[in-house]
C-alpha cells in the first residue's frame, strides 16, 4: 500500500507538474506561434535551444541549471540581488527545472496546431479590422484547442514523470524538493521493492491514461518524441 511518505510526494509531485504546465503554457503559447508565423534567420536557433531538452541527457541539463542557479552562477546572483535566495534544493527550483526539461512537449505541439490554421481564416480576420491579438483570442486558439489540449497534458506528464534533473537540481529533501521518481529510487535502494510497485504502478497506470487520452480522445496522431 502506499505510505503517508508516498502520498505526500503524489501531491508535491502533481503540485509540481501543474504549476510548470501552467507557467510552460504562458511561455510556449506566444513562443510556439512566433516560431510558426517568423521568417526570422533566429528560428533555427531558437527551435533547437527549445527542443535541446528532447536529446540531451537529464543529468547534464541539470548539471548546468544547477551551476547556473547556484550561488557563483549568472541566474544565482540575480536571485541573490534580488533578496530571493538561490534557486537549487528549493520549491521554485524545481518548478523552474521543470519548465525548461518540459518546454519541447508543450511548444511542439501548439506548433504543429498553429500550422494548420489556414491563412484565409486569418485573413477573414483582417478584413473584418481585428486586431492581431483579437484575431490570436478569436480565431487562432478555438481552432488550436487540440493543440493545447495536447500541449497541457503531455506538458504535466513529461514533468511528473521527471527523474535526473530533478535529482540534480532539487535534491531529495522530504515534504520540499522529494518527488514521486525519488521516491520510487529510495524505495529501490532501500530493497522495498512491495512500495516501490505501487508507486511505479501509479505512474505506469497513469502514463497509460495519458497515452490512451491523446490517441482516443483528442484523436491524435502518434507522438513523435515519447515520454522520458
Amino acid at each position: 500500500m502506499l505510505t503517508t511518505a508516498d502520498l505526500d510526494t503524489l501531491l508535491l509531485t502533481c503540485k509540481i507538474a501543474g504549476i510548470a504546465t501552467a507557467l510552460m503554457l504562458l511561455i510556449g503559447t506566444p513562443l510556439a506561434w512566433w516560431l510558426t508565423r517568423t521568417s526570422s534567420s533566429l528560428k533555427g536557433i531558437i527551435n533547437t535551444l527549445v527542443a535541446l531538452p528532447l536529446v540531451l541527457p537529464p543529468s547534464v541539463l541539470g548539471f548546468y541549471l544547477l551551476v547556473m542557479m547556484g550561488p557563483a552562477g549568472p541566474v544565482g546572483k540575480l536571485t541573490v540581488w534580488l533578496g530571493l535566495g538561490t534557486l537549487p534544493f528549493t520549491f521554485a527550483g524545481l518548478v523552474v527545472a521543470s519548465v525548461l526539461y518540459s518546454l519541447p512537449f508543450v511548444v511542439q505541439p501548439l506548433q504543429a496546431s498553429f500550422a494548420g490554421i489556414s491563412e484565409q481564416a486569418l485573413e477573414a480576420a483582417a478584413t473584418l479590422r481585428a486586431s492581431p491579438l483579437d484575431t490570436f483570442f478569436s480565431v487562432v486558439m478555438p481552432l488550436a484547442k487540440p493543440g493545447f489540449l495536447s500541449a497541457a497534458i503531455l506538458g504535466f506528464a513529461h514533468t511528473v514523470g521527471e527523474f535526473g534533473v530533478v535529482l540534480m537540481v532539487g535534491g531529495n529533501i522530504p515534504d520540499k524538493t522529494r518527488v514521486v521518481s525519488v521516491q520510487i529510487y529510495n524505495h529501490v535502494e532501500a530493497l522495498e521493492y512491495s512500495e516501490a510497485h505501487w508507486l511505479a504502478g501509479c505512474l505506469l497506470l497513469f502514463s497509460f491514461s495519458v497515452l490512451l487520452v491523446l490517441y482516443t480522445v483528442l484523436k491524435t496522431q502518434p507522438v513523435a518524441h515519447p515520454l522520458k
